[in-house]
């Protein structure tokens, strides 16, 4: 077996790197690589010499020949019944997710899994190579929270002849008859199986996130960075209260013992503890390698902001017509009315409630119940919702009490920016300060533009903070904020100059 694979059933190892610091050099990653192995070494099953005679198999220990599959009948009257008494065709307590035959094993889904993903994972990244220019293009000044530097756009590639300016001077009919239209839908990698993706930024600090069947997709240049900070809306003199650490069921307490009401730490923990999930869970039907304890709430949300992963939105069907849903940030939960993208639930606690129950299982009770999910009672959805709501934007300086930019601190690109926002640009239609969101759900009617339909109502999400979150809307399909700018040209036919939507962009990096 090989040692990424062993499975972290103890909860105090589910985060066993979770202290690490961006900053490490590569050697502090090999040391403490080295101290993961010795760590894994001593979570592995120790098999001695069988001396002893009880130790030894005997004739008892038959159930590796008589197993369910060789079983014989409980009464030969079976053999006159329809398919002799057997399970013949999909016995969907049994059989592995995606599994293409009756009684197909486990074992046998996973090698063609395997078998499978380089061909799946190279369509993907032709199909990223031919819509974008993936090579980042970093600001040499510009940087996210932590410090991460900003990756600068447009990335979507433009058909041969075509500019930006003539773009935006056609009709949508036009672009979509033309087939012009540069940021179309971007598909799962594997929709049918569909499912979390974490990144290899995640997935090496935490094994039990990786997938057999499929990888993450883009360059981590484009993502937020890991780890992300912790703002606290109940204590904004502390700053980033992460201290460089991923947050995680090991290290929870001593982070937030001072910090945080009881209630609070409870909800906490909560968020921080493993629940089976439709690819993550300890049965057959995983995309994980080893029978896992699940993914927690903070894996995908991880210090209550993200890292970029994604799954298929829950709430539509059939499977063909779901799509992509990067996992959004919670920061700010507080000032949200309304929330998922689809289901405009009310509260928090609903929200933390039903977040569980469908983006977990896709919406499937009974086969969550297979997995061995747990009722979240009311009462510790309510603490895990006191939790979220303490989760604060990062620090805006150049912002006053009402979200508008202080002139005394801010740069005439970045004034000239505001008032295209709240102009021109026609931004603040939407994104209202101080949380720059308007507790609505929009139509954006993207199939003018493509010939693809479009995705209908979603939900207006903040832009504060927004230049730690990419990549932007619903699927990601924007991979930095000019990327973002230059979809809104487009699709409101704002018919900006380039120096507005540079000064736009400028202006955004400060909310």
């Amino acid at each position: 077996m090989r040692k990424r694979d062993i499975v972290w059933l103890s909860l105090g190892l589910s985060s066993l790197a979770g202290v690490i610091n961006p900053a490490f050099s590569q050697t502090s990653y090999e040391l403490l690589a080295q101290s993961s192995d010795a760590i894994f070494e001593a979570q592995t099953p120790r098999h001695p010499p069988t001396t002893g005679t009880e130790q030894k198999k005997t004739e008892h220990d038959r159930s590796d020949i008589f197993a369910a599959s060789n079983a014989s009948p409980s009464s030969s009257a079976f053999q006159n019944q329809p398919d002799e008494g057997k399970v013949k065709g999909f016995d969907f307590y049994r059989d592995p997710l995606n599994a293409k035959e009756p009684m197909q094993t486990f074992e046998e889904t996973m090698k063609a899994d395997e078998k499978q993903r380089p061909a799946v994972m190279k369509t993907q990244r032709d199909l990223l190579l031919k819509r974008y220019n993936l090579t980042p293009r970093l600001d040499p000044k510009a940087t996210m929270t932590r410090g991460k530097p900003l990756a600068v756009g447009p990335t979507a590639r433009l058909q041969d002849g075509i500019s930006w300016q003539k773009l935006a001077e056609l009709s949508p009919k036009e672009i979509r008859n033309k087939d012009l239209f540069p940021y179309p839908a971007l598909p799962h990698p594997k929709q049918v199986t569909g499912g979390q993706v974490f990144p290899p930024v995640q997935t090496k600090m935490f094994p039990r996130l990786e997938r057999f069947d499929v990888e993450f997709d883009l360059p981590e240049a484009f993502l937020p960075e890991f780890p992300p900070a912790i703002f606290l809306q109940n204590r904004p003199e502390l700053g980033d209260v992460s201290r460089g650490e991923v947050v995680s069921i090991n290290n929870f307490y001593r982070l937030f013992k001072d910090i945080l009401t009881p209630v609070q730490l409870n909800g906490l923990q909560m968020l921080l503890t493993p629940l089976p999930q439709e690819e993550f869970n300890p049965t057959d039907d995983r995309k994980s390698a080893q029978p896992s304890l699940g993914v927690t709430c903070l894996d995908c949300h991880v210090n209550g902001h993200t890292t970029g992963q994604f799954h298929l939105n829950p709430d539509t069907r059939p499977e063909e017509r779901r799509f992509r849903l990067d996992t959004v940030s919670l920061r700010g939960l507080y000032a949200q009315q309304i929330h998922g993208s689809k289901r405009s639930l009310r509260s928090v606690e609903d929200f933390t409630e039903f977040e569980f129950r469908t983006a977990y299982f896709n919406g499937d009770p009974i086969h969550a119940m297979k997995k061995g999910f747990p009722v979240l009672d009311r009462i510790h959805v309510s603490h895990m919702a006191q939790f979220q709501n303490m989760l604060d934007f990062p620090p805006a300086p150049k912002l006053d009490s009402q979200g508008r930019l202080d002139r005394s601190k801010a740069t005439k690109e970045e004034l000239r920016g505001e008032a295209i926002f709240f102009g021109k640009g026609q931004c603040s239609s939407c994104h209202q300060p101080p949380a720059f969101l308007d507790n609505q759900m929009h139509d954006l009617k993207l199939e003018r533009f493509l010939n693809e339909p479009g995705d209908g109502p979603m939900k207006t999400f903040t832009l504060r903070g927004i230049k730690d979150s990419p990549p932007y809307l619903h699927d990601g399909r924007l991979l930095t904020l000019e990327d973002t700018v230059e979809f809104f040209n487009l699709i409101l036919q704002l018919k900006l100059t380039e120096e507005e939507k540079s000064d736009l962009v400028a202006y955004m990096r400060q909310l």
